[in-house]
């Protein structure tokens, strides 16, 4: 354990802390969470280093920098209710627990979504809620969000996001398509609740699949 754990101090030294994340939050989120736990057994020893990792169903763990840059745009505090889409392995919905009031994680594969849910318990983290379905159709049984964070990139945002987000909810996902370039944007609704978009860099995520996973212009809905 503690190996791991001073593995965890220099992951947010020297990957996180040092490229200008400040929100203490969460970098005391990201020394906590055991990441080893999150990822397959035979990766364990590059759990902390600063890439992405393979996990089940051809999926992966989003590198520790992307998770807590998508965190801290986020905006969230001990009050948040918030809706994570593309549950993984579980680590992003971790991070998040460490900080918000609750967490509704939705994942597309049954067994991503049954391993996250038992490391999850596992680990303590009862105010997590992972559920299987379609991530673009949001949930709305437990709506509407403080925000909604998204491990997959879309070339437009769903329009079930944007209703299921409270007045002033943000909402961080990565938008573009693979080979075209992404953008991991915070997007906020506003006066109105019309969308603004802020500009976080170039990411690389896998792309976004389900009803409303395939577009175009950001903010325009699919059809019926």
């Amino acid at each position: 354990m503690d190996h791991y754990r001073s593995k965890r101090e220099r992951m947010v030294a020297e990957q996180i802390a040092a490229r200008g994340i400040r929100d203490s939050r969460v970098l005391d989120a990201m020394r906590r969470v055991p990441r080893e736990e999150f990822v397959r057994r035979l990766s364990r020893s590059s759990a902390y280093e600063d890439h992405p990792l393979a996990i089940a169903s051809g999926q992966t763990i989003s590198q520790p920098y992307i998770v807590a840059l998508t965190v801290e745009a986020a905006l969230v505090d001990e009050r948040s209710h918030v809706l994570d889409v593309g549950t993984g392995s579980g680590y992003g919905a971790a991070v998040l627990a460490e900080i918000v009031a609750d967490v509704v994680s939705i994942e597309r594969h049954p067994e991503l979504a049954n391993g996250a849910r038992e490391v999850l318990e596992r680990l303590g983290y009862s105010t997590v809620s992972v559920v299987t379905g379609d991530g673009t159709l949001g949930w709305p049984d437990a709506a509407p969000y403080d925000a909604i964070v998204v491990a997959a990139a879309a070339a437009r945002v769903p329009g079930p996001w944007l209703e299921q987000l409270k007045d002033g909810g943000r909402l961080v996902m990565p938008v573009g398509t693979p080979g075209f370039g992404q953008r991991l944007q915070r997007i906020t609704l506003g006066p109105g609740r019309v969308p603004r978009a802020d500009d976080l860099g170039g990411v690389t995520f896998v792309p976004l699949i389900g009803a409303y996973g395939i577009g175009s212009p950001l903010f325009e809905e699919n059809d019926d």
